[in-house]
């Protein structure tokens, strides 16, 4: 059984702008991604998948994109909003979320209890939205976290600087996905914050 969970946020195709917009620069960073998960693959731990998937009848999504042009994103049905076929491997699982923390309404702690999962890694989109309200909620139900600073994504480098200092005084360890992966091929787990200098 996994010990970890690397926590995706949002990586569908509807998105990928949030990411760059650049095509050989979302090519470089997809790929520089796939290499920390099929790290962690290779080490026997567990990669999830939260897709966003907006209800229109909720009032919350409403309000939210009401004044928005192009109208509700990520609604189910849609192509668009599928998880990128390079990042999803067929051993991972999806789940599904309404709203920006992947922990909202759904069965993904239940999920990791069962899997036995005591670390959460929580990388995706977007660092100061999606990633930093699934860390909080992570910490808050008492799971170990960890964020690879870079495998998370904003169009803003501002916005992912504000969030990992944030999340680094708060909940989580912030380190490279390098040293992650080191660590989990040492100890296979990752040890709790503030106990990092310690391994």
């Amino acid at each position: 059984m996994p010990n970890v969970a690397v926590l995706t946020n949002d990586l569908q195709y509807e998105f990928t702008y949030k990411i760059t917009r650049l095509p050989q620069e979302l090519e470089r960073k997809l790929a520089d991604f796939n290499h920390f998960l099929d790290g962690i693959r290779e080490l026997n731990q567990i990669v999830i998948h939260l897709q966003l998937i907006n209800d229109p009848d909720d009032p919350a999504v409403q309000r939210r994109y009401k004044n928005r042009e192009a109208g509700i994103p990520a609604l189910a049905g849609r192509p668009e909003n599928q998880i990128i076929d390079t990042i999803h491997h067929p051993s991972d699982l999806i789940i599904v979320k309404g709203r920006d923390s992947g922990f909202f309404n759904n069965n993904l702690d239940e999920t990791l209890q069962q899997l036995g999962v005591k670390t959460v890694i929580v990388t995706g989109l977007q660092t100061h939205v999606c990633v930093q309200t699934t860390a909080a909620d992570a910490f808050f139900r008492g799971y170990n976290v960890w964020i690879p600073d870079d495998c998370v994504f904003a169009p803003s480098a501002e916005d992912t600087e504000r969030a990992l200092a944030w999340l680094a005084d708060y909940c989580a360890t912030v380190a490279p996905s390098a040293e992650i992966l080191s660590l989990l091929e040492k100890y296979n787990d990752l040890p709790e914050r503030g106990e990092r200098s310690a391994s």
